[in-house]
């Protein structure tokens, strides 16, 4: 259920200025804040963002956001783009829910994403944990009647799916959008003014849910079958005569996709992504539907993957490619359209946000000059359909989020997502390389303490390995904080991108195949020795801090005969292999797409090795990482006489999409707690 607010006070905490092109003024209060040495409390990290989830409506008339202004409770925000003075209009949830998205579905039409805690899974068994909700709001925050109820639903579950996922907004559509039922994978043309809805498709066992065109047709689907025992994703087709065939094969042993990155003006053309013969990284290709013909490569980045197409809602270039994203050391867009590209460019002028460049060593040992925005950058977040008005984002690991309009050549802030935090408190990030022991060429992200405040170093470092294995890390404002908390506390912190870890290239990908533990945690151990030859941090004043893969990482460290770290922290971590191996062998892609590629060594068969303090954390209602592994950890080692701490943090899920603000500052301040007084590691002292 919504609530309107009618008293939009609360607002006051977000403040709103106009600049020009050129000049972004900082307040005398600010600059006050910025001389202050102590450092940001938990609180000022853990709070609900202040503003978030931010899009223009497609007239332009329109800005929704969602904006906690306490840092606790969330409500909708909507400003009147030809008023930005006055307060926007506040819409609520009531207790039960918290908003976690917002979009304009249709100029005066919103759809809405709330997640509850609740106890039971749409499968009907017993299950403690988080599920999300989807509704359609007017602008006066009445939810629209809709005459929808999925197949083999109870109305509880219907009750809590609500209108399911948004297959297509149907730009060209006045008053409908596709949705998907989240058990079938039906698609619904749901009408937002009437509520009516109306079955297009109905789902399969064999195929996926299918992605629409820019008209809504639904133009590509996937398949999971079996050739002579193998199993297989095909990817079908429908070309302009609305015909379905089989394109592409893909075998998951081979772990090398085709998928559709987009769809062209051209019925018979459209965009897909997969890594060329012999190549390094995906790469966007246009492919001809009748010929069966892969052409031109539409974009390419010699180092980072390519991720996807962006196209117009515009009447003057409807479905026209206007921009490439791929995954750099941050997601970033190439923009096709002159006119975006321009007000992108005239964002970092106004925000004074400058571009560097390092030499990066490619898989095959060759350097190249890599561009790269370490700091604060700003990407374009939503635009109106005639391009004149767009939401842009500045942010980096060392800027929280901040929001901005751009209208008749201006911009105008919308709203800081931690106006607690000032930038110059924060520690800058670097992108570096590191050789591992057999020669790999490591990423990694690293953060210094402020040297104004801290001197040069060295630092107490903290190894941050990422979740996974199958995921990386990037130069973003990290909403854990496990990097700028520790940096303002004087600590080095590094997230290595082991092997293993995506988007940095095949090779690095695949060196992580059956090395769990083993060559993936020398990686880790040899950022220890690259901060130490770099003169951040001295050898015996390094500690290890990883989540879920992460959190193994770490117990793994706690198990080696030479450990390098000074102490373990593992959130999450399984014990053993053994779980993440059951969860793919229990799917039937996923059995030969990775289940190979996950051996190596348990940490519990080694808790007789383990020689430095260790702190275990978990959630209480963690239905990936269950708290069994956490808790049978901790008794071997207690069982083996070592140090051992553990915490079970109440209601508290897997991902950090659920996390409460207590859930963030609980880990946070027990972290340092047990570095300062379990480890004997606390932070660098500050000069002066």
């Amino acid at each position: 259920m919504m609530v309107v607010l009618r008293n939009p006070g609360i607002l006051t905490a977000i403040g709103l200025g106009v600049f020009g092109a050129t000049v972004l003024a900082c307040s005398p209060a600010q600059a006050l804040v910025n001389q202050v040495a102590t450092p940001p409390t938990a609180q000022a990290f853990a709070r609900r963002q202040a503003i978030s989830s931010v899009s223009i409506s497609p007239d332009g008339s329109r800005v929704v956001g969602i904006i906690a202004s306490d840092g606790s409770q969330r409500v909708l925000a909507i400003w009147d783009t030809a008023n930005l003075e006055a307060a926007p209009y506040l819409i609520g949830v009531d207790d039960r829910s918290e908003l976690v998205g917002v979009q304009f579905a249709k100029d005066d039409r919103l759809f809405v994403s709330t997640q509850q805690m609740v106890n039971f899974s749409l499968g009907g068994e017993a299950q403690r944990s988080f599920r999300r909700r989807t509704q359609i709001v007017d602008l006066q925050g009445q939810p629209v009647r809709v005459n929808l109820t999925f197949d083999g639903l109870t109305a509880e579950q219907q009750a809590y799916v609500g209108v399911g996922s948004v297959v297509s907004i149907l730009p060209r559509d006045p008053q409908s959008i596709l949705t998907s039922d989240p058990m079938r994978g039906d698609i619904y043309k749901l009408n937002l003014y009437d509520g009516r809805a109306e079955r297009v498709q109905r789902g399969s066992s064999r195929f996926s849910t299918g992605v629409a065109d820019h008209h809504g047709e639904v133009r590509s689907r996937s398949e999971i079958n079996f050739d002579n025992g193998a199993v297989y994703s095909a990817l079908w087709l429908r070309d302009a005569q609305g015909q379905w065939a089989e394109h592409f094969r893909s075998y998951a042993r081979d772990r090398k996709s085709v998928s559709v990155a987009g769809f062209s003006s051209d019925p018979n053309i459209i965009f897909i992504s997969m890594v060329p013969d012999n190549g390094e990284h995906e790469a966007i290709f246009e492919y001809n539907i009748a010929d069966r013909k892969v052409g031109e490569e539409a974009f390419a980045h010699p180092i980072f993957d390519a991720q996807g197409v962006i196209t117009s809602s515009s009447d003057e270039d409807f479905g026209e490619a206007i921009g490439f994203s791929y995954s750099g050391e941050r997601s970033r867009t190439v923009w096709v359209d002159e006119r975006i590209a321009q007000i992108e460019a005239l964002a970092r002028r106004a925000l004074n946000i400058e571009e560097g460049s390092i030499i990066w060593q490619r898989a095959n040992g060759a350097p190249a000059r890599l561009g790269v925005f370490t700091g604060a950058d700003v990407s374009l977040v939503s635009i109106s359909r005639d391009r004149s008005k767009a939401i842009l984002r500045k942010s980096g690991p060392d800027a929280p989020p901040e929001y901005y309009i751009y209208q008749n050549g201006r911009f105008a802030l919308l709203g800081r997502a931690y106006p607690e935090l000032s930038e110059q408190n924060l520690a800058e990030m670097e992108l570096v390389q590191y050789r591992a022991r057999d020669g790999l060429y490591i990423p990694a992200f690293l953060v210094k303490p402020d040297p104004e405040t801290f001197g040069a170093g060295p630092y107490p470092a903290i190894v941050v390995p990422h979740g996974g294995p199958w995921a990386r890390d990037d130069a973003e404002w990290d909403p854990s904080a496990w990097t700028q908390y520790f940096a303002t506390r004087g600590y080095a912190v590094i997230q290595p991108q082991f092997r293993g870890s995506l988007g940095w290239g095949q090779t690095l990908w695949r060196a992580g195949d059956r090395q769990w533990g083993l060559a993936m945690q020398d990686d880790l151990d040899d950022a220890v020795q690259y901060m130490i030859a770099e003169g951040v941090t001295v050898a015996g004043r390094v500690a290890i801090h990883g989540y879920s893969y992460g959190g193994y990482a770490a117990m793994i460290a706690a198990t080696r005969e030479q450990p390098v770290f000074a102490c373990a922290i593992a959130g999450a971590g399984p014990a053993t292999i053994d779980l993440f191996k059951k969860g793919t062998y229990q799917n039937r892609y996923l059995r030969e797409f990775q289940h190979p590629t996950a051996e190596g060594i348990d940490p519990l068969r080694y808790v007789n090795s383990v020689s430095i303090p260790v702190y275990l954390y978990t959630g209480d209602r963690d239905t990936v990482v269950v708290p069994a592994e956490s808790r049978t950890f901790a008794a071997a080692l207690q069982r083996a006489g070592k140090k051992v701490k553990l915490e079970i943090l109440p209601n508290m899920e897997h991902s950090l999409g659920t996390w409460t603000p207590d859930n963030i500052a609980q880990i946070l301040t027990t972290v340092e707690e047990f570095l300062k007084n379990d480890c004997g590691l606390p932070g660098a002292a500050k000069i002066g």
